[in-house]
């Protein structure tokens, strides 16, 4: 059973990824990493992709479902995948959706729950600790979330409605929440 990740900037999903990858051997599809391996790796694809890069744009959608399509389609139906950052919106959930389908890939959607105000603080320490600029920039900061509320969370409210949502409190001590985290999904694993 595949992992769709869902979680507010700062709710710690990215970290609680890995650790999930590395205990029960998920292949992590984080959007942004994948869209810059394939940018570099000189392929058609990814010349188009490191183009949009390059110029500071946004690739567009198609290219992205595209990545997508090509990274599920690349992966045994015995590995099991965690996707993280897709989909971002209801276009990108309705072709995301289509594509598990046609790979016959049966996936579980999980929301690491987080108060804004812990994962803003989170972020402006990830600032300091790991010296991400990107991070120390309050207003991209509330940009970001309110972009997550305004086209992320209908994603999220959707899978709920669909009974394919599980919510993992994700305020604590990196370990515990893995705990909650680890015991929320083991069943669909």
């Amino acid at each position: 059973m595949d992992l769709v990740l869902f979680g507010i900037q700062g709710s710690g999903k990215g970290t609680q990824a890995k650790k999930l990858a590395e205990e029960f051997g998920f292949y992590i599809f984080e959007a942004g990493g994948e869209l810059r391996t394939i940018a570099s790796s000189g392929s058609d694809l990814g010349n188009t992709v490191k183009s949009y890069i390059d110029e500071g744009h946004l690739v567009p959608f198609e290219i992205i479902m595209e990545v997508v399509r090509t990274a599920v389609l690349a992966q045994p139906a015995s590995q099991k995948i965690l996707f993280d950052g897709i989909p971002r919106d209801h276009e990108q959930m309705a072709a995301f959706n289509k594509i598990m389908d046609e790979a016959n890939r049966p996936f579980v959607c999980v929301q690491i729950m987080v108060n804004e105000e812990q994962a803003f603080q989170r972020i402006l320490g990830r600032a300091t600790e790991q010296g991400r600029a990107d991070d120390a920039d309050e207003e991209k900061i509330y940009r970001r979330m309110d972009l997550f509320r305004e086209k992320t969370i209908p994603v999220i409210q959707e899978y709920r409605k669909k009974g394919n949502l599980i919510e993992v409190d994700g305020e604590g001590a990196v370990d515990e929440i893995y705990e909650r985290f680890k015991l929320a999904v083991a069943s669909s694993l």
